[in-house]
């Protein structure tokens, strides 16, 4: 079933809009606001492109976990210059509170399932912060001063107790916690945010 007519998507056009399409979700349908000025054609083309890239993106922040593993051993190799080897790297639903926890003895990591689908510069993050453990246990200066070299620890830690903050006070679990920094679009900074994704287009309706 094309995308266009699938009853999960739902597409809101406004003659507001102008320059951009934008993908989200939004009580379990997804929402794709085009440009009214979008022909059929236009609309139905656009939509197939932004589920699809709703759906990369949400793919990219629920790894397996053979990618988390796969992940670690890349931050490892960025920022602790590969001195950390878990041997293994996991989700867990038994962390309470806690976003992640390490054993060094035996060099586990398991990682909260409540951070599955938060942005990847979260999860890199936790993983880091699990990765320094296996060098450092506590949580000294020497502990700090690796993780410091993760250019978005504060903007993080801020993220998580953001979302903490919010879980307290609501009593339940929310979609997301959006960044205080915005939308962000390098593989070492935020990504498109969690509200969704946007795409810029031309006058004749194609990609900028």
């Amino acid at each position: 079933m094309p995308p266009a007519h699938d009853p999960s998507v739902e597409v809101r056009r406004s003659r507001r809009r102008a320059r951009t399409v934008t993908a989200w979700r939004e009580d379990g349908r997804t929402i794709v606001a085009i440009p009214a000025r979008f022909t059929r054609a236009q609309e139905a083309e656009w939509v197939g492109r932004m589920v699809a890239r709703l759906a990369a993106q949400e793919k990219r922040r629920r790894p397996s976990d053979d990618e988390l593993l796969s992940r670690a051993a890349d931050l490892s190799a960025r920022y602790l210059g590969g001195r950390a080897v878990p041997s293994s790297v996991r989700w867990s639903t038994q962390q309470g509170r806690r976003w992640g926890s390490c054993t060094p003895t035996d060099g586990t990591i398991r990682i909260s399932d409540r951070i599955r689908g938060m942005p990847r510069w979260v999860t890199d993050y936790v993983l880091l912060h699990e990765l320094t453990h296996l060098l450092h246990p506590g949580h000294g200066p020497e502990f700090w001063a690796e993780l410091e070299r993760y250019p978005h620890t504060e903007r993080a830690r801020g993220f998580l107790e953001g979302y903490a903050h919010a879980v307290d006070r609501e009593g339940v679990r929310p979609a997301a916690v959006p960044s205080p920094t915005g939308p962000w679009s390098h593989d070492d900074a935020p990504d498109d945010g969690p509200d969704g994704v946007d795409d810029d287009v031309e006058e004749d309706g194609r990609p900028a």
